[in-house]
């Protein structure tokens, strides 16, 4: 599977469920065949917020989509280390970036560089991480909206720049990194340019 076919199936699978029409609702029968075996061809990351389903968004079943997870989407050591083994071990094609509309980690970065009052508990290692993000985009129209892009462009870069498992495939155009953002009252996903 090609990165192109990847962003392809993404996007339809996208404009299926903002129309109300999926393909994919129950897949029991599904889940006896990827007992033994995964086939993902997309590694998405994305925000843990609950309203952004990855899977229901890009109208995918179990199986398709190698997603991660950690709220405001940005990447760590961990989170990279994932994304590899979904390119290097199971052979996904593309990486996309998720972030989505009122995110409430990027409004939490906000909300301490106006109040500085900070997050309770480790939450606080979240927010210092995104604090920069919000910093970088304070004098943008729509504050928290231009971080959340603004976020995700800098993600897809950060993956670009800091995993030699990455840079090599997309050098043999055998994967393709990109980003885009969902919006929470639409349902539809508006890829970003880099």
């Amino acid at each position: 599977m090609t990165p192109d076919w990847a962003l392809a199936e993404l996007a339809a699978g996208n404009q299926r469920f903002t129309e109300g029409r999926p393909n994919f609702g129950t897949q029991s029968a599904h889940r006896v065949e990827l007992a033994s075996a995964q086939y993902p061809f997309a590694v998405i990351l994305g925000c843990s917020d609950s309203r952004v389903p990855v899977e229901t968004v890009f109208d995918r079943p179990a199986g398709d989509l190698f997603v991660i997870r950690v709220a405001g989407n940005f990447i760590d050591e961990y989170g990279l280390a994932s994304l590899e083994y979904g390119i290097a071990v199971l052979g996904a094609s593309l990486v996309y970036v998720l972030g989505h509309s009122s995110c409430g980690a990027l409004t939490a970065a906000v909300q301490f560089l106006e109040a500085g009052a900070p997050a309770p508990g480790t939450i606080q290692r979240i927010v210092d991480r995104l604090t920069p993000i919000a910093r970088a985009t304070r004098r943008d129209e729509g504050w928290i909206d231009a971080a959340v892009r603004h976020n995700v462009r800098e993600t897809v870069a950060e993956i670009l720049r800091t995993s030699s498992i990455v840079a090599d495939a997309v050098a043999q155009k055998k994967l393709k990194v990109v980003g885009g953002t969902y919006d929470l009252a639409t349902g539809h996903v508006d890829r970003l340019d880099a």
